[in-house]
Formats: structure tokens, sequence, C-alpha cells
């Protein structure tokens, strides 16, 4: 991808505005979560970190994507949850608190994940033409755009916790918006790749979608799970951060960017109809966890 407005300023600003805004949502009581609720927290970060991953990879395969296609399907499938999902889990009485937790420990740690699995993916698929990529320079970019925003955003909400709060709805359409305008600005700069290749890779994605969110459902009842708990894990693989996935992408080939931009086009509207479907079972399951009286 030539350097472009888009891809030097949109993209990574946009990116770390989402994250600031996502920053703003959590404590450090999200984070100690993670020792409190081990088993609920642990399935879904496996199934964040390890199955969509390597699910990702298997799609790759299975669609005979070209190697640059399959690196950026890899990409998608190791980006960390997003805050749609957080939004979606609450809506369909999801438990919500699971839901910020994962999407907070893969954020923090997607400085990691993503590098590997990117350094990962153009090996495994030979992708020549990403030959020259320097992981190096990666990790801090990835860094730079998602847990430094993150962490502002946490300091921001500790010494301003009301006015924070008060603003919640607001920031999330705020978050919803920025979204769109690095979508549709991904569309109209890199407009020709990604429309030569949506057709080759819309099914994989598709996939990709419907595969995660089924298979960490399974897991999650697997690991006798209630089922707010797999309402939220489910969507936590359905709904990435595919902002992450465009931006990293953008600043190394055009053609990364198209399977999360195809991907952005429909995981709201799987995710959408998987949270209306489980929103009865889960008020069911609230009320019979509710103390009595």
């Amino acid at each position: 991808m030539e350097d472009s407005f888009t891809t030097i300023y949109l993209l990574p600003v946009g990116l770390a505005v989402i994250m600031l805004i996502l920053g703003l949502s959590l404590t450090t009581a999200d984070f100690r979560r993670v020792l409190m609720t081990p088993r609920g927290v642990g399935v879904g970060l496996v199934n964040l970190m390890l199955v969509a991953p390597l699910l990702a990879f298997a799609l790759a395969e299975a669609f005979s994507l070209s190697p640059e296609l399959a690196v950026g399907l890899v990409l998608l499938g190791a980006s960390p949850g997003g805050i749609m999902a957080n939004t979606l889990t609450h809506l369909s009485g999801g438990e919500t608190a699971l839901s910020v937790t994962m999407t907070a420990v893969s954020s923090a740690a997607s400085a990691l994940t993503v590098p590997l699995y990117l350094a990962l993916a153009t090996a495994h698929f030979d992708a020549v033409s990403l030959g020259d990529v320097d992981m190096a320079e990666v990790v801090p970019k990835v860094l730079g755009i998602t847990v430094v925003p993150l962490a502002i955003g946490m300091v921001i909400r500790h010494r301003n916790p009301e006015p924070v709060v008060a603003a919640d709805q607001t920031l999330r359409r705020v978050v919803l918006a920025v979204f769109a305008v690095i979508v549709v600005g991904t569309i109209i700069s890199e407009h020709d790749t990604v429309f030569d290749n949506i057709a080759a890779v819309g099914a994989a994605c598709l996939a990709l979608n419907l595969l995660a969110m089924g298979i960490s459902f399974s897991t999650s009842h697997l690991a006798r799970l209630g089922p707010r708990q797999a309402t939220a894990i489910s969507l936590e693989l359905g709904i990435h951060n595919s902002a992450l996935a465009i931006t990293v992408g953008a600043a190394i080939d055009p053609e990364l960017v198209v399977p999360a931009t195809v991907y952005s086009a429909f995981m709201v509207l799987t995710g959408s109809a998987f949270a209306r479907m489980m929103l009865i079972r889960n008020r069911g399951a609230a009320a019979a966890e509710a103390p009595a009286g």
C-alpha cells in the first residue's frame, strides 16, 4: 500500500481513539477478575488467542486463498475482541463483565500475539511479497496504537470516574462512528483491491465468523459455563477488533486489509442475530441466578 492520508493518519489515529475509549470503560478490577473467575475467562481467552487464529489458518488452506489474503485472514483471526462485543453481550443479557475482561486482556496481549501470528502466517503461506516485513517495527506499532491508549483511558477513568461513566453511551456511539470511518476509509482508499478480492475471501470470512462463534459456544458448554457466559465468549469471538487488523495490514500490503474489511461488513449482523437469539434464554438464566426475596 502506498503511503496516504488514510494509511499514515486515519487508521492509526482512529484505532487509538477506539482503544482510548475502551480504556475509559475499564478499571483494574476488570483485570483482577481473571483471577477471581478463571474458568470463564480462561475458556474465552483460549478460544480468542488460540482457537480463532488456528481456525483462520485452517480456513485459509481450505479455501485456497492467495498467500496475502491468507495472512490477512490470520491477522484478523488473531485480533482481540472489540468494544462492540461488549455492547452486544449487554444487550443480549450475557455476562458483560466477562466480555469486558476478555476484551481488556486480549487487547493488552495483542502487542505480542498479533505480530507473532503475523510472522507465523507470513512464513507458513510463503508470502514472498511480505518477506521484508520487520516484526521489530510491527510490535512497537501495535503497542503504540493499542496498549498505550488503553492505559491512558484507564488512567483518565481512574481520576475522573463520574463524568466518564456518565458519558458511557455517548462514547460507545463515538466508537461505532470511528469504526465506520475506518472501514469506509479503507474501502475508498483501496477500493480496487477490496472489490477485486471480495468474492475470493467472502466465504472464508463468513466461515471464520460462524465457526468461531459456534466452537466457542460449544466449548463453553463443555466447560460447564452458563448460557450468559457462553454468550459473552461467543460474541467476543464473533466481533473482532477488525480495525486493528486493518490498521496493521494497511501499513504492510493492501491485500492484507481485505479479509478484515469484508468481515466488518457482516460481523455485526451475525453477532446481532446471535444476541437476539440468546436474549430470552439469558433473561431466564439471569432470573434463576438472582437471589430470592
